[in-house]
């Protein structure tokens, strides 16, 4: 595939095809699929830090209005914001008689249990000491030292996006029974794309890939790629995957239409489920942007376009969790393969 010119992409980003090619046509990429590079990438990624940092959830679901309640890495958290719109996170039990806090309103920047009326304000109280947050401005994240055991950082590790004003962001979120590296390595697996998703994509050809012994700035698989519309009618662009963090993988366009949008992935561990297997949210952040003129009347319409972006997303990771289940199924039985 040819990468597109930037006065093509401006005057015209779609592209018809003529010929498609059947799925079963297309040039297989299981030798292309090195199980060594993409272990070798995801052993770099888990190395490195995250300052105990872990997404909690969509900005838009911590509220001034109500509690939101997750567990994360098997500890039970609540958020809400305070008065001036700040995250306030903390445990999600009271510490009065464990009540659940995550279903508990909150009154003027206050959360009230609802069992007894014990109010929190976000400070510690009464045995109660809240967790540091950071709303990034697209999602909230949360960091909990004793679950991830590392030097703690200030912040968390926010890659680079597009500018709000001038973006359409939207989140998904979804859950499966596997661990964030499962999540991960199926991130580091570009050459599935065509195969596994031919309704999204075609065209795939990965056209850089990290070698076993990449450094950090080397450490990136580069992926021209076409999107697909209609039948015959696609977007070519190029992306690059890169791993900042042990729980993240971010996709940057880089060429093409829309580039400088990013998806983010980050996978979040949660508590296990009845049988003790682990369990693992995806919360994808897909960051939309573009320099045409007639983005700025499309950034109108996000109230509708955000639902749209997160069945997209939705639809690609019915299938992506499956891998990703799979994935951790062999580990967990020792049947892996290598």
């Amino acid at each position: 595939m040819t990468s597109p010119s930037p006065a093509g992409r401006r005057r015209f980003p779609l592209s018809f095809r003529r010929t498609p090619t059947p799925w079963d046509k297309q040039r297989p990429t299981w030798r292309d699929a090195r199980p060594a590079v993409i272990d070798a990438a995801l052993k770099r990624a888990l190395a490195r830090p995250s300052g105990n940092w872990y997404v909690l959830a969509d900005a838009r679901e911590i509220t001034s209005e109500g509690s939101f309640g997750r567990t994360v890495a098997g500890v039970e958290v609540v958020a809400w914001r305070d008065a001036q719109g700040r995250p306030v996170a903390g445990p999600g039990a009271c510490p009065h008689l464990g009540a659940p806090l995550g279903r508990s309103p909150v009154r003027c920047g206050t959360l009230v249990c609802h069992w007894h009326g014990l109010a929190l304000d976000g400070r510690a109280y009464a045995g109660w000491e809240p967790f540091p947050a950071y709303d990034d401005g697209v999602l909230v994240w949360v960091r909990l030292d004793e679950a991830g055991g590392e030097p703690p950082l200030e912040q968390p590790v926010v890659p680079a996006r597009p500018r709000s004003r001038s973006a359409v962001a939207a989140v998904y979120t979804g859950a499966g029974v596997c661990e964030p590296q499962d999540i991960v390595a199926n991130r580091l697996d570009p050459w599935h794309g065509a195969w596994f998703h031919p309704y999204s994509f075609v065209d795939l050809g990965v056209v850089g890939a990290p070698g076993g012994e990449a450094g950090e700035d080397d450490d990136a698989f580069a992926v021209r790629v076409s999107f697909r519309l209609a039948s015959r009618v696609v977007v070519p662009v190029t992306a690059v995957f890169t791993a900042p963090e042990p729980r993240t993988v971010v996709m940057h366009i880089t060429e093409g239409e829309g580039a400088g949008s990013v998806v983010e992935t980050h996978a979040t561990p949660l508590e296990p489920d009845l049988h003790g297997r682990p369990r693992t949210a995806v919360i994808e952040a897909v960051v939309a942007a573009s320099d045409r003129p007639g983005f700025a009347a499309a950034r109108a319409l996000t109230p509708v376009l955000r639902p749209l972006m997160r069945a997209a997303a939705g639809r690609l990771w019915r299938d992506d969790l499956a891998y990703a289940q799979r994935r951790w199924q062999l580990r967990s039985t020792g049947r892996f393969p290598g």
